[in-house]
């Protein structure tokens, strides 16, 4: 086991080595792509921005529940938009969790495998300053493991409201979601999450912020809130335009069952300005 966490944790130094070398080497270079750099960075931070990008976001926890339990999640997070109309564009969100974890679900247990996925549609009018989406989410039970997802499929409403001026981005993100169908056998899903955002640019596409989420299990009757500061920074590998961001997961609020002691998240977006 020691040896298995050892190697999450390497795994995670090279992440963050990664992110901070790229970093430095887009610093040096950042006269000559400040305008776009801080563009992109600020349509990054505009969860219906029409732009496609495929975000990687890493995510580890540890000290989870009486075993001390850890958990190592990737999210596939391809963000792809679609025009409708001159003034409207319908902005398609994807969350695949690939999971693994140890001593969650008891002593010395093991599962690793996909979670449940997330499909959110905005309807979002073309608008400057305040920015507006509205859409519907959905629960699809993708999980290969038991321990990992719900059996349920399950729908309901998402909203973005938020404010966006050259440089600085805040606003919310959010959804409810109810089980309309699946395992009879297993417990019913309704589920609420929120993000609610605050985000700076700079010229070289470097970014400082701060988000908050928010999930509460109506049929479990728990609450989880997590704060996290983050850096970011747009730069290239070779010509491909890319997005490094890493935080900390601050733990405030959550059942011991399944509050973590601490977490981190690292994200690598792939981004495809040109479409």
């Amino acid at each position: 086991m020691k040896n298995t966490r050892l190697n999450i944790y390497l795994k995670w130094l090279f992440v963050a080595f990664f992110f901070l070398s790229n970093f430095m080497i887009f610093a040096q270079d950042e006269q000559k792509t400040s305008a776009s750099a801080q563009e992109l960075a600020d349509k990054l931070a505009n969860p219906v921005a029409s732009l496609i990008s495929v975000p990687l976001q890493n995510n580890l926890n540890y000290g989870i529940g009486p075993f001390n339990g850890s958990k190592y999640t990737i999210n596939i997070q391809p963000v792809i938009p679609f025009k409708l109309t001159e003034n409207l564009n319908l902005i398609t969100r994807y969350i695949l969790p690939v999971v693994d974890q140890r001593d969650i679900t008891g002593e010395n247990t093991h599962q690793f495998g996909l979670s449940d996925a997330t499909v959110t549609a905005f309807f979002a009018p073309k608008t400057k300053g305040l920015i507006l989406g509205i859409g519907p989410a959905f629960l699809i039970p993708t999980a290969t493991d038991d321990f990992l997802g719900t059996e349920k499929f399950g729908v309901g409403p998402s909203a973005l409201v938020m404010h966006q001026g050259k440089g600085l981005s805040i606003g919310f993100i959010a959804n409810q979601i109810w089980s309309v169908a699946g395992n009879k056998d297993r417990v019913d899903f309704s589920q609420f999450y929120t993000q609610i955002f605050l985000s700076h640019s700079y010229k070289s596409g470097a970014s400082l912020g701060i988000s908050s989420e928010i999930t509460q299990n109506w049929e479990g009757k728990t609450t989880q809130i997590t704060i996290s500061p983050s850096i970011g920074a747009v730069t290239k590998l070779g010509d491909q335009v890319v997005q490094f961001a890493i935080m900390p997961l601050i733990p405030i609020v959550g059942p011991h069952e399944i509050r973590p002691d601490w977490g981190l998240r690292a994200v690598l977006a792939f981004v495809f300005p040109g479409s």
